[in-house]
C-alpha cells in the first residue's frame, strides 16, 4: 500500500515497486492521476487497486483498508508516503493549515500503520512499514517550526513503534527515509509560487522521486534479520 501515489515520490515508489513484482493498492486524493497511474501500471503486467482516499477522513482510510482485505488478505507492505506543508508560522499561522498538516502528515499515517500492522500480525507476523519523513525532521529550516514539527513526530514515531515491535517479539520492521530537495510538487505548494519553486530546485542538482523510490527498494531488499532504521538522502550540494 502507497499513500500519495498520484504524483511525485509516491508516483514513483508505485512504479519501482510494480517493476519489482508487488501488487500494489494505490491511494491519493486525485482519481484522475490514479487512474492514469493504474492504466501504466496494469500495462506493463503489475496487479494494481486504487482508491480516491482523503486522509483527513478515517472513513476513507479505513474503506481503503477493507478493499485490500477484500481482494488480496490485507496489507503485507506500507509505505506511508503521503505528506503536505504548509508556510505557516507559528506566532502569524492559521489553525486550518496547521490543522491539515498534523491530519496528514502524524495522524493519517499513525491510522494506516496501526491498520497495517494488525493486517500484518493476521497474516503470520511478517510485513514492513516504511515511514516517508524529511530532513526537516532532524533540523528546523527558518521559518517552518510547525512543519518541521511533524516530521519530527514522524521519527518519534518511527522508534516508537520499533520499541512496541520489539517488545513483542514481531518480526515487523519498520524503517524510515528522511530525504532532502526533491523536486516534485511539494515546494510549489509549500510558497505558493511557481517561481520560487523553480529557483529553489535550479540552485543545483536536487534529488528527484526515483532516488528515493530507489531508496525503498533497497530498504525492502534486506534480508529479514536486517532493519534500516532512518536512512538520511541529501543532495551532494545541499548544506543542512
Amino acid at each position: 500500500m502507497v499513500t500519495g501515489a498520484s504524483s511525485g515520490i509516491g508516483r514513483a515508489i508505485a512504479q519501482r515497486l510494480g517493476q519489482d513484482g508487488y501488487r500494489l493498492a494505490l491511494c491519493a486524493r486525485r482519481q484522475e492521476e490514479l487512474d492514469t497511474l493504474q492504466q501504466e501500471l496494469v500495462a506493463q503486467g503489475t496487479a494494481v487497486i486504487t482508491r480516491p482516499v482523503d486522509l483527513r477522513r478515517e472513513a476513507d482510510i479505513l474503506a481503503f483498508f477493507e478493499d485490500i482485505r477484500q481482494r488480496w488478505g490485507g496489507v503485507d507492505v506500507l509505505i506511508n508516503n503521503a505528506g503536505l506543508g504548509h508556510k505557516q508560522s507559528l506566532m502569524d499561522g492559521e489553525t486550518a493549515a496547521w490543522r491539515d498538516m498534523l491530519e496528514v502528515n502524524v495522524l493519517a499515517l499513525c491510522i494506516c500503520t496501526r491498520e497495517a500492522t494488525r493486517d500484518m500480525r493476521a497474516k503470520g507476523g511478517r510485513g514492513h512499514v516504511i515511514h516517508i519523513g524529511s530532513m526537516s525532521g532532524h533540523r528546523v529550516p527558518g521559518g517552518s517550526g510547525v512543519y518541521s514539527a511533524t516530521k519530527f513526530a514522524v521519527r518519534s514515531l518511527t522508534e516508537g513503534l520499533r520499541q512496541e515491535l520489539r517488545a513483542t517479539a514481531s518480526d515487523i520492521r519498520i524503517s524510515s527515509i528522511s530525504p532532502g530537495f526533491v523536486q516534485t510538487e511539494f515546494a510549489e505548494k509549500y510558497h505558493q509560487s511557481a517561481a520560487k519553486a523553480t529557483e529553489l530546485y535550479s540552485q543545483y542538482s536536487v534529488l528527484q522521486p526515483d532516488d528515493i523510490a530507489a531508496a525503498v527498494a533497497y530498504i525492502l531488499q534486506q534480508p529479514d534479520h536486517v532493519q534500516v532504521h532512518d536512512l538520511l538522502v541529501r543532495p551532494t550540494r545541499q548544506m543542512s
